[in-house]
């Protein structure tokens, strides 16, 4: 194959060939002479299948961070190799650069690095490397495209795990939680405690707490001190569904759910309760139950690293059929899903009492803060600014309707803004072990 420079060397010749007087022939020189010109530097180019490639460097990051890949290639032949690379990745991995030039001499070996910025999360594969061999003339080249196979060089797939923004807030839930776990501060009493030990008694204490056998043989009042239940069941259930595509700021309604998820899994492990998850839409898309406590978290990151919104709407029957395939053993079941009127009246608002009545449900939706604003009339409003006023105030009163019919129906609702919804979550579930009530 001819370069650039080929062509820009006939150019510089063709005007020459007017000023001859046989000015066909001078151009049929021309031609032929940089032809031949060009044969020749495409012999004397290295050959290319002496080459060998592999690969090294990162193999998860988080999204937002930015990973390394290192590929190496090594001219095994007996020439040298004035390589041209291009290392290609699917869009979204944000690959940079692309392109490298390198000299390769007999038995040596280049390594280029490629930075990895991914725009979404998942996995991320690299897609394929283009090899161009430049003769010393630069006016030819020998290309040839690699196939992935594990002899010429291993397939390599970044997975980019879920932005996890709500981690700032993470220290701080978990002080809650030593507090509520009694490693801070004295344990309290609540309904569905277990027994801890017994201590005397302080002003400030519930006099329900009194031990009077104890007292007695103590002679002194002698309370009894609990600590929240551990073991406990938290299930998550993400929906994915078209509703989880809606954009919320800049990202998907998902990610915040994702986002959520991950922070409650983190305080549940911490917890020593038992996180399962389950991510459905149509049809089931993920589900992890089983293991142990602190192994599994890595699986439920890794698993939501691979979910994404589906142009489908959510059957929340399946969510139904799971669960009363599991054990009757009482657990928290939070539902993160859009607070949206139509598909609550067609999904799951039929479902929730039979949930509620064996488990704690918590339904928790992310709120679309550009509702809010639209609901504002501005200064000088236009009648299409009140049009739209209206309408997003109807979508408000639709969504607080949702609201109270959950409430009314025994869940726990959280509706908040993408950057305290996280947050919003793990409160409650901090509040319902402190209580006891899960």
């Amino acid at each position: 194959m001819i370069t650039r420079r080929f062509a820009v060397l006939l150019a510089l010749g063709l005007p020459f060939t007017a000023l001859t007087p046989q000015p066909w022939i001078a151009l049929a020189a021309v031609v032929a002479v940089t032809v031949l010109a060009a044969l020749l530097d495409a012999a004397m180019a290295g050959p290319l299948t002496g080459l060998r490639l592999r690969r090294d460097g990162d193999r998860t990051v988080w999204l937002g961070n930015s990973a390394r890949v290192i590929l190496t290639v090594a001219n095994t032949g007996d020439r040298t190799v004035r390589l041209h690379l291009r290392d290609s990745w699917v869009p979204s991995a944000g690959a940079g650069p692309l392109f490298h030039t390198a000299v390769l001499r007999e038995g040596s070996e280049h390594p280029v690095t490629t930075t990895l910025t991914p725009t979404r999360h998942g996995d991320r594969p690299a897609v394929r490397v283009t090899l161009r061999s430049a003769g010393p003339l630069g006016l030819a080249y020998r290309q040839r495209r690699r196939a992935w196979n594990e002899r010429q060089t291993p397939a390599w797939t970044l997975r980019v795990l879920p932005r996890f923004p709500s981690r700032r807030v993470l220290p701080e839930k978990l002080a809650r939680l030593r507090v509520v776990d009694g490693s801070v501060v004295t344990r309290g009493r609540g309904h569905g405690t277990e027994f801890d030990a017994l201590r005397e008694y302080v002003i400030g204490d519930d006099v329900r707490s009194i031990d009077w056998r104890a007292s007695a043989r103590a002679h002194d009042v002698v309370v009894r001190t609990w600590r929240p239940e551990r073991d406990r069941r938290v299930f998550c259930v993400l929906d994915t569904g078209r509703t989880s595509a809606v954009r919320i700021g800049d990202a998907p309604r998902l990610d915040a759910s994702i986002d959520a998820a991950l922070l409650l899994s983190v305080l549940a492990t911490r917890a020593d309760d038992r996180v399962d998850l389950l991510a459905l839409d149509a049809k089931i898309r993920t589900r992890i139950e089983g293991g142990g406590h602190r192994g599994k978290l890595p699986r439920l990151i890794d698993a939501m690293a691979s979910l994404h919104p589906e142009l489908a709407e959510t059957d929340f029957t399946l969510l139904g059929q799971e669960m009363l395939r599991r054990d009757r053993k009482r657990a928290l079941l939070v539902i993160f899903t859009a607070l949206d009127t139509a598909p609550m009246i067609a999904g799951l608002l039929p479902l929730l009492p039979k949930l509620t009545a064996r488990h704690k449900v918590i339904v928790a939706g992310v709120r679309d803060p550009l509702v809010g604003r639209l609901a504002e009339l501005p200064d000088g409003a236009s009648v299409a600014d009140v049009h739209r006023a209206a309408a997003a105030q109807r979508v408000l009163a639709e969504r607080d309707r949702v609201r109270d019919v959950l409430a009314h129906s025994g869940a726990t609702v959280v509706d908040a803004d993408a950057d305290t919804f996280a947050g919003k979550v793990a409160d409650v579930y901090l509040l319902l072990k402190a209580s006891g009530r899960l």
